[in-house]
């Protein structure tokens, strides 16, 4: 059952399973926390998960108007819900841009953020060579936008990643997403910082990780002094070695 907390000035809605160690699902643009809890089946008969949609989206408030967020933005809503529902702090999951504010919440909170599971971490200023991937991207989406509004910008970016449950519920939030899409590139980490980070962290991709996530993920590990790093896109398991950890 769904329940609101308060986030960094605007309600968030969120969904609890299971008991024990605190995990917290931060899920990625044109998601919710329901599409998070589907990505870690059998995690809860081990853990707290607390799954909360970001702002903007499922049931989630956000400013008006809202065109834009940033990284530190979204950590400030996470590090709301940790203070609120789990004080002395949780593991992490977060996918996408999701994994970008997890490493914030990492960085800058430590005390509420001891370890976290990074999923295709789209920190692409580690890779100097997406700039042609992003460019044709942004092409196909405002090609898309064009053609059908927002909502076809969406189901073009989920097209072959989500079933259509999970689609029609990002189309509704729809102003979210490219709200995210805006705060892509907002975060002004630099490596210095990421190599001093000693944290145990999981940085996973999977068979369908697209080639400039694959090599953000792969020269990301290669910076975390703590990192172990994942290619089989099993989120549950990766966040199950973490509470074995713990």
């Amino acid at each position: 059952m769904c329940a609101i907390v308060a986030g960094a000035g605007v309600d968030l809605e969120y969904e609890e399973r299971g008991t024990g160690a605190g995990v917290l699902l931060v899920h990625d643009m044109a998601g919710d926390a329901a599409a998070m809890l589907d990505a870690v089946p059998g995690v809860e008969a081990t853990a707290r998960l607390i799954a909360y949609s970001r702002r903007g989206y499922a049931g989630s408030g956000a400013p008006e108007p809202y065109a834009g967020t940033t990284v530190q933005e979204q950590a400030e809503d996470a590090a709301a819900v940790l203070r609120s529902l789990a004080p002395g702090g949780a593991i992490l999951a977060g996918a996408g841009f999701g994994a970008l504010i997890a490493l914030d919440l990492l960085l800058r909170y430590p005390s509420l953020a001891p370890a976290a599971v990074l999923c295709d971490t789209p920190l692409l200023a580690l890779v100097p060579d997406a700039a042609r991937a992003l460019a044709d991207q942004r092409e196909e989406l405002e090609e898309a936008v064009r053609q059908g509004g927002p909502e076809a910008g969406v189901a073009r970016w989920l097209d072959g990643r989500a079933d259509s449950g999970r689609i029609e519920r990002a189309q509704r939030s729809a102003g979210a997403f490219f709200a995210d899409y805006a705060g892509l590139a907002s975060w002004p980490v630099t490596r210095r910082e990421l190599r001093a980070l000693g944290a145990p962290v999981v940085v996973l991709t999977g068979p369908a990780t697209p080639p400039h996530v694959l090599a953000a993920s792969d020269a990301l590990a290669a910076l975390l002094p703590a990192a172990t790093r994942r290619a089989d896109g099993d989120l549950a398991g990766a966040v199950g070695e973490l509470l074995a950890r713990a």
